[in-house]
């Protein structure tokens, strides 16, 4: 094969990536040769949840997705949410009900809530629940992180008003 030329936005600014092999997987893309060490490597089939990106929006697992298919997408890391001043809501909610253990499923999980709470601002307790349970975590029980999520979507309705 020879090289591929892959383009996309990451967290608001435009990448190009060249790949030498069409096999890579956009984990690896991201935490290799884009620096971005937030998204995790954890199972390696799309199970557990640690690995999740956001692209156009939606929640992939990046352990799965391979990197070529990605060109003219726009994808969002843990690295792309805080602003110079100030967390974003959802990691500010984490923080707030120290729904942070080992540190190795929590950028998944507060990017599968992002994904929740951009497309649905107001979720019911079974949306929050299948969104918590797409990630695993082996530290915790999950009610801190669930009630993370209920503060992130009350912290995002306060700073829409």
């Amino acid at each position: 094969m020879t090289d591929m030329l892959v383009k996309f936005k990451l967290n608001g600014d435009p990448v190009e990536v060249r790949l030498q092999s069409g096999d890579r997987l956009l984990v690896d893309v991201l935490r290799e040769d884009l620096k971005m060490t937030g998204t995790k490597h954890g199972c390696g089939i799309g199970a557990c949840g640690t690995c999740t990106v956001l692209v156009d929006g939606y929640p992939i697992a990046s352990c799965l997705q391979l990197a070529a298919l990605v060109d003219g997408t726009e994808i969002r890391t843990i690295e792309g949410l805080a602003s110079a001043s100030s967390l974003h809501p959802v990691q500010q909610a984490f923080v707030n009900q120290s729904a942070l253990q080992c540190g190795i499923c929590i950028p998944g999980h507060i990017m599968a809530a992002c994904a929740l709470l951009e497309k649905t601002p107001q979720p019911t307790d079974a949306e929050i629940r299948a969104s918590v349970d797409s990630v695993y975590c082996r530290c915790t029980g999950y009610s801190r992180i669930t009630e993370a999520y209920k503060e992130a979507a009350a912290l995002a309705r306060k700073a829409a008003k």
